[in-house]
């Protein structure tokens, strides 16, 4: 079996978990799909999967290649389509990652509308409150809230949200109104456990004054903290895109905006650049003009 028909069938298996899903899916023998996994080991001199008798798994080789032979099992696909006289034309599975709610709220609607205009692709959407490592996890593209580290990911700002401090006004009609960051410490705080929050909330538009907090209430979803928030707990610090329906309605109030930290920016993100398939290109121009366009994201937006 050629090369890259090999390919082909590790990157079944590799994304079905299996030997026998993978033989389905492709109609071939389960005995044709290991001779092939296995003639590819050979040939490139490494082990690609740890079988054993309830599941196969990449090994750390095996994780690296997956990422080779999908780029390039799309270049040709795309270097074909070009030789035969046609553009480009965005196909396969697009793995995209977005936080939760952004991703419900904002992301869904761009990928519904890429469905609709792209009927040879299909979408896996994971919408996760954490940082994922896009090239070990096989991602397209992402949305990324916050500072991008030096990660060698081409990156194109779409818009910014603000991180806010916000509470019931029945809350406050108890408790009172904190006038000052430092008055925090005498209220009821509701902390987050997500990767990433610290013990610290920083104000400022340089973020030089740092309250500690103790929060009686730690949760690690947005919707819990959002929703003990609104029912008049405590005070919660959140991003004002998942607050914003509740301020609207009047169940949040804002405080302390005077001592606001500068706007948290937003980037659509993708590992490959320039190099990207058709499908990661054509999503990613999609969804930087949609974000780019609602002012909800972008505050320069029209």
């Amino acid at each position: 079996m050629d090369r890259l028909q090999g390919m082909r069938v590790f990157v079944r298996v590799a994304e079905g978990g299996g030997f026998a899903g993978a033989a389905r899916a492709l109609g071939m023998s389960p005995a044709s799909v290991t001779r092939a996994v296995a003639a590819l080991e050979v040939a490139i001199g490494a082990r690609l999967f740890i079988r054993t008798t309830r599941s196969v798994k990449l090994t750390d080789a095996g994780g690296r290649y997956l990422e080779d032979c999908r780029r390039i099992l799309s270049e040709i696909t795309e270097a074909e389509a070009v030789a035969a006289g046609s553009t480009a034309t965005p196909t396969g599975v697009l793995t995209l990652t977005a936080p939760v709610q952004f991703g419900r709220l904002y992301v869904l609607p761009v990928v519904t509308d890429y469905l609709a205009r792209h009927a040879t692709v299909a979408v896996r959407a994971l919408f996760l409150d954490r940082i994922v490592n896009m090239v070990e996890e096989g991602i397209d593209v992402g949305v990324r809230i916050g500072h991008l580290a030096d990660s060698g990911l081409t990156a194109i700002r779409v818009g910014s949200v603000r991180r806010v401090v916000c509470a019931a006004p029945d809350y406050l009609e108890r408790h009172g109104v904190p006038e000052t960051p430092r008055d925090l410490r005498a209220h009821a705080v509701i902390g987050s456990s997500n990767p990433g929050a610290l013990p610290e909330w920083r104000f400022g538009p340089e973020q030089r004054m740092a309250v500690t907090v103790q929060p009686r209430l730690t949760c690690n979803t947005v919707d819990a903290a959002l929703a003990a928030a609104v029912d008049g707990w405590g005070i919660a610090r959140l991003l004002s895109y998942q607050v914003a329906p509740a301020l609207a309605e009047g169940r949040l109030r804002l405080l302390l905006e005077a001592h606001e930290a500068a706007p948290v920016p937003i980037h659509v993100v993708s590992p490959e650049g320039r190099r990207a398939p058709a499908k990661v290109r054509a999503f990613v121009d999609l969804a930087a003009a949609r974000l780019r366009a609602d002012p909800r994201v972008n505050p320069a937006a029209p």
